[in-house]
């Protein structure tokens, strides 16, 4: 690309969400002409990123960023996208931005239609003007063919294949005279392989009219096929901004998610003993919005701990959520060797399962009772402990004493920060909720313990506190344990063994010790094991 000065410039910009360092120090130049892959787990800021690029409210009311970005040699600092949109910038989103009931022409020029007089202007003025249809169909058919995409003028967007959509969604951004630098948040994520396939090929051709782009994709193979460069970001560092030559997937799915700290890692020398099968699931279905699971298959060992992880929204929450009958859900769950009815969340907990929810606040915790009355409800409902019967059995009461007894024990052992045990949920902070739903699931002593995001937004203190709680759990009572998280560490540092959900099926199973690559492979969708260890402890 010779020594051309850059189109845009991102210099060292930050950005804190509510003291919670999303960017820090993030900088790389885009020319004219170039396709820049930006890659990233969930949560690795990218979003962000983009969303300061294009000046969404939400960074602005949310104490804006520190930093620079810089166009044609220029500070700019946008207040909403409109200043972006006429700056040159066009974002394609992951959602779609379309009018449903206009057809392929009025989505492209909208806001922009071509008009044309009438002979009412001359009495009432510009306003009587009319659209000009041809002009408006010609504007779009340039447009499309600068996109190279095959797409009717005339189709009304409802009626559209969801790739064709997305094409729209482009020649729209394209079809602005001043855009000259195009954004594409994950754009093949909903399209077949030969779609994605026609959209890379459009991508290449508008670099070449001195498009820049910004392409972001988890399809890793797609980025290294269409990219001039890569920049992976990885808990809101850029810790990678390399030329694509050379580049493999294996590559940039280890920068991704970072090597691994071997400290914490389970030795995957360990060998351990398990018991039978405990826990059966075969082509499970669950219809939860954002986590939909397809068709899920494995088994459990009793004692054994078998984490779960993905992406965000590839199904791996769904899992805990419709065994325990929280989602709709279909397919078959034995217990061992029962069946375990599904969509009946009171038969699942007397079936023998306990589940502590990613959602604490809205499904795990009684807010307004004491930490008390939270630990022992689930026993006392289900199981009829800490109850005291009266007036020779015929009514029973809860039995304070005991609740308070239990609620100290878990006090101690989860080392929960609190003024005593008669407070209330809602007065504790996040990491000690946390501890609070664990307590109650260890209460009933489930034979199999469903436990999801267990250290989703806590400090590293109180996560440490949260692990070792279940590593012990599991190594001296015995307890099964099916753990969930986005956090692959997290999982490596107690799990026996990790599956890895892609669009809502199992992609592989691996042994904690394993390579990043391989689990980042798996997680990006390049690599799809037989799930093999599925049914072996």
């Amino acid at each position: 690309m010779g020594q051309q000065s850059p189109i845009l410039s991102i210099e060292h910009i930050s950005k804190e969400f509510y003291g919670n360092v999303v960017l820090h120090d993030v900088c790389f130049d885009l020319k004219a002409g170039e396709i820049l892959g930006l890659v990233g787990e969930n949560g690795a800021g990218k979003t962000t990123l983009m969303r300061i690029l294009f000046g969404m409210p939400v960074i602005a009311e949310t104490g804006g960023y520190k930093g620079k970005i810089i166009i044609d040699g220029k500070e700019v600092n946008f207040s909403n996208p409109f200043d972006a949109l006429d700056a040159g910038i066009g974002m394609v989103h992951q959602e779609f931005s379309l009018l449903p009931g206009f057809t392929t022409t009025e989505n492209i020029v909208l806001n922009r239609e071509s008009m044309k007089a009438t002979f009412l202007n001359d009495i009432f003025g510009d306003r009587m003007s009319v659209l000009d249809r041809p002009d408006m169909k010609k504007h779009a058919e340039a447009a499309i063919t600068k996109l190279g995409v095959k797409l009717d003028p005339d189709m009304l967007i409802s009626e559209m294949p969801v790739g064709h959509k997305q094409f729209t969604e482009i020649a729209r951004e394209i079809n602005r005279e001043q855009t000259r630098i195009l954004v594409l948040d994950e754009p093949t994520a909903v399209l077949t392989e030969s779609e994605a396939e026609v959209l890379l090929t459009a991508l290449r051709n508008l670099a070449k009219l001195g498009i820049a782009i910004i392409f972001i994709s988890h399809r890793l193979h797609e980025v290294v096929s269409v990219a001039d460069r890569i920049v992976v970001l990885r808990d809101g560092l850029a810790v990678k901004d390399t030329p694509v030559e050379g580049v493999s997937v294996r590559d940039i799915a280890s920068w991704m998610v970072g090597r691994s700290l071997s400290a914490d890692i389970k030795q995957a020398t360990e060998k351990r003993d398990f018991g039978p099968e405990i826990l059966s699931v075969e082509h499970l279905w669950v219809d939860m919005p954002g986590e939909t699971v397809r068709d899920i298959n494995f088994s459990v060992r009793k004692g054994e701990i078998l984490g779960f992880g993905g992406l965000a929204g590839q199904g791996k929450l769904g899992i805990p959520n419709g065994i325990m009958g929280l989602f709709p859900s279909g397919g078959k769950v034995r217990l061992n060797g029962k069946e375990v009815p599904l969509n009946e969340p009171r038969k699942a907990l007397e079936t023998g399962m306990a589940f502590v929810s990613e959602d604490r606040r809205g499904v795990g915790l009684l807010l307004d009772e004491s930490l008390r009355w939270n630990i022992a409800f689930t026993a006392m409902q289900i199981q009829g402990k800490y109850l005291k019967p009266i007036l020779g059995k015929l009514l029973t009461i809860r039995d304070e004493s005991a609740m308070k007894k239990l609620t100290e024990e878990y006090i101690e052992i989860l080392d929960i920060k609190c003024t005593s045990s008669s407070q209330k949920a809602k007065e504790l902070s996040g990491g000690n909720q946390q501890k609070i739903c664990l307590a109650k699931a260890f209460a009933v002593q489930p034979d199999l313990l469903f436990v999801s995001e267990p250290t989703r937004g806590i400090d590293v203190g109180a996560k440490k506190r949260v692990l070792d709680t279940l590593h012990k759990y599991n190594r001296e009572f015995g307890m099964t344990i099916v753990m969930i998280s986005s956090e692959l560490e997290e999982l490596r540092s107690i799990c026996d063994r990790i599956a890895i959900v892609d669009e809502g099926r199992v992609a592989g199973i691996l042994p904690p010790g394993a390579e990043m690559a391989e689990f980042g492979l798996l997680m990006s969708g390049e690599k799809t094991l037989a799930a093999q260890g599925a049914d072996r402890g």
